[in-house]
């Protein structure tokens, strides 16, 4: 909108601008439709998007009057021959401790309230939009998707509804579907639960446990053990189910999985990695906890409200070994692989900005000034160069989903990286940051 608005200021004219509607493949990007009109700095008519209906918007052009603009601009004229002047000095490299511009250390998430609703409220329309257009496309009214009563499974079962809403499908279209398994907590089984019965879905409870035992039996692996076979046993075990659900019904597998865990390669391969459209593939963690809070403020209340809050305060983990004596969960995301604010912004840093490691700790330095000490920073992105680096094999298969923002990992678009790229010199870097440090 203010580009549209300040090139027609610039250019003295009017300025008539359409956009792809939603009609478009959803593939890797949602089009809104936006459409606008602009004389002279001053916005004459804009259409609503993310419409599936045809929108056309009319206006009246003032051209004498334009004309009239650009004979009294004295800077409007017939572009004349030109040799720029060029003046040759020496810059010679700075060193400083600190920089006067200020650095977020969230670059995902506005500072501003305003700001950041605005944000929240553009990208669940994309969320929204991108899975309509889909279930559109392949002429489907059921989804089917896992809950675990954490961020990422919440934000996509509320896109999901939304969805449907804008579609005009029943709830009950939606399979929402719970697979306890050796570490899920009655805290966040109850508030998938509860979340998807207010919710007007059909909620299903599917065990694994007793499925995995067995699979543990075949492949001979002892229970006992707690490694990665332990693990991604159950995340493939729930995503199995979930396809099953999905060919049985006629429905589309929803995926719950977030642009940070993409980067970081934190999810399970061919587990709860794969799904038929992905929500949040664009959304970083971040901003996750963010846009459920704001459905909780702005597109539900009452239970549903307190309910998304509280999953809010609810630590990120995958729940996948045994839950503490009293109860709790036992497996904290952060502990193994570090704070998302910090991947997050290396994330934004690394592909959106293609700064170098002595950059992004000088960067980081600022961002997070008496918060994390340069060890704490140099170890979490040597973590996450390795991950980045070595996780691509993951990306290079990925599910569609919809781009929210400046950042996407898309093999299709945006991020074309080798899965067999070797991170050796920025980690050799990384190595001689630490040294001088």
């Amino acid at each position: 909108r203010e580009l549209v608005r300040s090139q027609s200021a610039r250019c003295l004219a009017a300025y008539a601008y359409a956009s792809a509607g939603p009609g478009e493949s959803s593939t890797d990007l949602v089009f809104s439709g936006h459409s606008l009109i602009a004389e002279n700095g001053a916005l004459l008519a804009e259409s609503d998007r993310f419409s599936f209906a045809t929108t056309m918007v009319v206006a009246d052009i003032d051209v004498e009057r334009l004309l009239n603009e650009r004979r009294r601009s004295n800077s409007f004229a017939a572009a004349a021959g030109f040799t720029p002047r060029v003046l040759s000095f020496r810059l010679a490299d700075t060193v400083a401790d600190s920089a006067l511009r200020p650095i977020s250390a969230t670059p995902f998430v506005p500072a501003d309230d305003s700001e950041r609703s605005a944000r929240c409220r553009e990208i669940f329309a994309i969320q929204t939009t991108g899975l309509a257009r889909r279930l559109r496309h392949t002429g489907g009214s059921k989804a089917v998707l896992g809950i675990s009563g954490g961020l990422d499974s919440t934000l996509a079962l509320l896109v999901t509804v939304k969805a449907f809403d804008r579609l005009g499908l029943a709830h009950a279209g939606i399979e929402a579907v719970t697979m306890p398994g050796f570490g899920t907590t009655a805290r966040t089984r109850g508030n998938a639960e509860r979340l998807a019965n207010l919710l007007g879905v059909s909620l299903k409870v599917i065990p694994i446990a007793a499925a995995v035992r067995q699979h543990f039996r075949d492949i001979g692996h002892d229970e006992t053990t707690h490694d990665i076979t332990f693990e991604n046993a159950q995340a493939r075990e729930r995503t199995q189910i979930l396809m099953d659900l999905a060919n049985r019904n006629g429905a589309l597998v929803v995926g719950t999985g977030d642009l940070s865990e993409l980067a970081l390669g934190w999810c399970t391969y061919n587990g709860d990695h794969m799904s038929m459209y992905g929500v949040n593939s664009g959304v970083p963690k971040t901003l996750v906890q963010y846009l459920v809070a704001w459905c909780a403020e702005a597109e539900f209340s009452g239970e549903i409200a307190k309910i998304l809050a509280d999953i809010v305060d609810t630590p990120v983990s995958p729940e996948l070994l045994p839950p503490k004596a009293n109860g709790e969960i036992n497996q904290i995301t952060e502990e193994t692989i570090g704070p998302y604010l910090l991947h997050d912004f290396f994330l934004y840093q690394v592909v959106r900005l293609q700064a170098p490691p002595a950059k992004i700790l000088f960067s980081a330095r600022q961002a997070f000034a008496g918060r994390y000490s340069d060890g704490e920073i140099l170890r979490w992105l040597k973590l996450f160069y390795q991950r980045f680096f070595a996780q691509q094999f993951k990306r290079s298969c990925l599910p569609d989903g919809p781009k929210v923002g400046s950042v996407a990992l898309s093999p299709r678009g945006d991020w074309r990286m080798p899965s067999d790229a070797s991170a050796n010199l920025w980690l050799n870097e990384l190595d001689r940051l630490k040294a001088d440090s």
